[in-house]
C-alpha cells in the first residue's frame, strides 16, 4: 500500500487507525477486481455504526470515490464487519475474518493503534477478509 495514499487517507480521516487501513485495503481490492468508477459502484457496509468500526467507511470512500454524499455508500448496523461492492451487475463481498476483528478490538493504546495499522498494511487482503465474488 503506497505511503502517499495512506498519508492522504489520514489527512482525510484525521488519524491513522486499523479500521481506516482495513477500509483502504477493501476498497483497493474492489477497485482492482471491479474497476474503479465512483458513479457506477455502490458500497454496502455492515458493522457497528459508531467509531472505531465506522472509520472503515472513510477508507472505502477515500479509495473508491463512493461517498455518503453521493449516496453510493450505505452504512447498516450489524455484527462484525462486511462490505459488498456492486457495479454493473457484478458483486464482490468482503467479510472481516473473526481473528482479524478480535485482534483490532483488543488495541487500546495510541502506539498500539499505529503499530497494528502498519502491520495491517503489510497483510494480504485474503488473510484479513473472507472473499466472495
Amino acid at each position: 500500500m503506497p505511503r502517499k495514499l495512506v498519508d492522504g487517507a489520514v489527512d482525510f480521516h484525521g488519524h491513522l487507525g486499523p479500521f481506516l487501513i482495513l477500509g483502504l485495503k477493501a476498497g483497493l481490492y474492489a477497485n482492482s477486481i471491479l474497476g474503479k468508477d465512483c458513479f457506477k459502484t455502490t458500497a454496502f457496509v455492515k458493522t457497528d455504526t459508531s467509531p472505531p468500526y465506522s472509520c472503515f467507511v472513510d477508507g472505502v470512500q477515500f479509495v473508491t470515490g463512493c461517498t455518503m454524499g453521493k449516496g453510493n455508500v450505505k452504512l447498516r448496523k450489524g455484527a462484525g464487519l462486511s462490505v459488498c461492492f456492486l457495479k454493473e451487475g457484478k458483486s464482490l463481498k468482503l467479510k472481516l475474518k473473526k481473528k482479524t476483528l478480535d485482534l483490532v478490538r483488543t488495541i487500546s493504546s495510541e502506539e498500539s493503534l499505529k503499530q497494528a495499522s502498519l502491520n495491517l498494511m503489510q497483510t494480504s487482503v485474503d488473510e484479513l477478509f473472507e472473499i466472495e465474488r
